[in-house]
């Protein structure tokens, strides 16, 4: 298993940026354990419909806050409002992690009885954590997800794809690689370029597709965005029009949790039944085509320098940008700085590049 020091990417064993770490409507008053980050967490909704995540860890005798069933502190209440009880001695704990009553104590509660809160969000039916190994607050917002909940648009069943025994990096380099289009998709490219600004990765392209597109000659049209280093955001349109969510989130380093979901805009602005299906269809076949790439990466060894070819692609900026996550903040500009701007591979259409970057 490779890891961030493996790859030389930076000091920071995880990057900085927002996460999924959870499907909304798996998460309950019921609390469950999970484990991002290389560290576990206590995940639950409290009675308002706030989604609270805590280190997992209480710090009176170190009980996991989440993994009990017996208990008759579970069984008899486990959130209290918006509060956790400790399995163990109920101590309670609020959202913001600081315990706020011990049952059988009157005096000061310490100061060192809390845990860690984590800045979370809901959007578009889906749990996103804020993680900063500096513990600074946000510098850049969620995706909007306009489309999400919108009439025409069938929403989402988010496909959990489980855990892979992969290093992030090596996801992230499908945004520069062009030449696996063909091979692995079936795509016949018409046009490919890359931008970098940012915290953003952009990859724009367009030509025939052997999956999603309805018939020979019809040309799907591509506009990809990494939102940071875990959220990829796709607008494409060819026998659809849809918008494709991958993400992925570090469990421990070197290995990572992968989700996928699709938007699908139908005729109707209630969508029928048959919209419906036919929407589920082209997800199976997107879901298809992003596991071809799946299977790659849970069966090939480390990549920590790519033997490239001048028409491989910008596999060598997008590490660089990809670097700027796992240094910190105050560096990130004159990280990317020598990358910034947009990028075609020598030979394709669009070479030599005619625009200012």
């Amino acid at each position: 298993m490779a890891t961030t020091a493996d790859y030389k990417i930076g000091p920071q064993t995880f990057p900085r940026g927002w996460f999924m770490v959870a499907i909304s409507s798996e998460v309950t008053s019921q609390p469950r354990g999970v484990r991002y980050f290389g560290q576990d967490f206590a995940l639950y909704r409290g009675k308002s419909g706030r989604v609270v995540l805590l280190d997992a860890y209480c710090p009176h005798m170190g009980t996991h806050l989440a993994k009990n069933r017996t208990s008759y502190t579970v069984l008899d209440g486990h959130v209290e409002g918006d509060d956790i009880r400790c399995p163990y001695h109920a101590w309670r704990f609020g959202p913001d992690g600081k315990c706020k009553h011990i049952p059988y104590y009157d005096g000061a509660i310490p100061k060192a009885a809390q845990v860690k809160s984590w800045p979370v969000q809901e959007r578009a039916g889906v749990v996103w954590v804020w993680h900063d190994p500096e513990g600074g607050e946000p510098e850049f917002e969620l995706p909007p997800f306009a489309e999400h909940g919108q009439p025409h648009w069938v929403e989402w069943n988010i496909d959990k794809l489980g855990v892979m025994a992969s290093h992030p990096m090596e996801v992230v380099d499908n945004i520069a690689d062009l030449p696996h289009l063909g091979p692995i998709h079936g795509s016949t490219v018409e046009f490919f370029e890359n931008e970098f600004r940012g915290h953003k990765a952009i990859q724009r392209q367009s030509g025939g597709h052997r999956t999603l597109v309805g018939a020979p000659g019809d040309k799907l049209y591509t506009d990809t965005v990494y939102h940071g280093p875990g959220i990829l955001v796709s607008h494409l349109s060819g026998m659809f029009e849809t918008v494709l969510m991958i993400t992925h989130t570090p469990v421990d380093d070197g290995v990572i949790e992968v989700w996928h979901g699709l938007l699908v805009k139908v005729p109707n602005a209630v969508p029928t039944e048959a919209d419906i299906a036919a929407a589920r269809a082209f997800n199976e076949s997107s879901k298809a085509a992003f596991l071809q790439d799946f299977e790659v990466w849970s069966n090939k060894r480390p990549a920590f320098n790519i033997l490239q070819v001048p028409t491989d692609g910008p596999f060598h900026k997008a590490r660089i940008w990809y670097k700027q996550f796992y240094h910190p903040r105050s560096e990130a500009k004159r990280i990317i700085a020598p990358v910034e701007g947009v990028h075609v591979v020598p030979g394709t259409p669009g070479w030599p590049l005619q625009r200012v970057s």
